[in-house]
């Protein structure tokens, strides 16, 4: 666990308050566990992959600032009923289920089977952990437990259900990323005497909970390159950009815009992927902004967060003639 308190001590010399209960249960949770994946890119504060599900939706666990952020303003103590939802692996579970205590109890709820099945099985050996499939975020699941202390959502949603509204205890609360799909607040949401109150956490950038819901959305050119201006933005602000990577980014942008009003979304207008505008901009781009994937990848679209730069051999280094 070097590299994990490494990691805590690094963040915690940048500015991210670390509780106690949260480094204790981060130094006892392996995150190899949760995940085949290369970790190295989580020791660099970076989010990390866990499962590419079969509709080829990349899952993330979160970068460790974002997560220790949900752990802290969660009050977390022992013998508390949390309600997870949104699995990221089981990793977040896991730590929730550490600082709980086995007096505690952490109920998970994904939409999707694929990653309840994963998770079911990176946990099968925490028994206060119980994971189950959500069919309707709207709707409660059947033979759910009746009331809890905590809610934390970790995917973009539009407004808090109504059943998890009303199964809160008075004093507890909801912590979650609320907005657009494209940005959010990270609003914590107490609920006491049949009042609400609300504290804006800041601006955060989570892909929806139900990833597969949006899937079958084509971006157009102009709509990847506001959401690439919305990444680079986040990176700003997050200090983890430079110069080079900026401009290239920028230029990115620009490219984008430039391109015929009449250009079909990828995967449309019987172009075929490998030979689209879009596509081959990215590629072209790629070699400038390689070490910012990982982030820039829960940022954008899910059509786009699929795409692997690593990977992409099929492409040649021909010099591109459109723009």
């Amino acid at each position: 666990m070097t590299r994990t308190a490494d990691l805590l001590k690094r963040l915690s010399k940048e500015g991210v308050l670390v509780p106690q209960q949260v480094k204790k249960a981060m130094l006892k949770v392996n995150l190899e566990d949760f995940t085949d994946y290369d970790v190295a890119p989580f020791f660099a504060d970076r989010p990390v992959p866990y499962i590419e599900t079969n509709s080829g939706n990349i899952k993330t666990i979160s970068a460790p600032h974002m997560i220790i952020t949900l752990l802290h303003h969660m009050e977390l103590s022992s013998e508390q009923e949390i309600i997870v939802i949104g699995c990221k692996g089981g990793y977040l579970a896991a730590l929730i289920a550490t600082i709980v205590g086995e007096n505690g109890r952490v109920n998970v709820l994904d939409p999707s089977k694929e990653v309840v099945n994963y998770a079911k099985d990176r946990l099968s050996h925490w028994p206060t952990v119980e994971i189950r499939l959500l069919d309707d975020l709207d709707v409660a699941p059947i033979a759910f437990p009746g009331e809890f202390n905590r809610v934390i959502m970790t995917g973009q949603i539009d407004v808090i259900p109504d059943w998890v509204k009303s199964r809160i205890i008075d004093g507890g609360f909801v912590v979650a990323p609320i907005g657009s799909i494209d940005s959010q607040k990270l609003m914590k949401i107490e609920y006491q005497d049949d009042l609400s109150l609300e504290t804006d956490l800041g601006n955060v950038c989570f892909g929806p909970i139900d990833v597969d819901s949006t899937s079958d959305h084509h971006l157009h050119p102009t709509e990847l390159a506001d959401l690439i201006e919305l990444s680079i933005e986040t990176c700003e602000e997050l200090e983890i950009i430079n110069q080079d990577e900026l401009n290239s980014l920028q230029d990115l942008v620009a490219k984008l815009n430039s391109l015929p009003d009449d250009t079909p979304p990828i995967g449309e207008g019987g172009i075929p992927i490998s030979e689209h505008p879009m596509v081959k901009l990215l590629w072209h781009y790629s070699p400038s902004f390689l070490r910012l994937w990982p982030i820039i990848q829960v940022m954008l679209h899910p059509m786009i967060s699929n795409f692997d730069f690593n990977n992409w051999s099929q492409f040649n280094d021909e010099e591109d003639t459109y723009w």
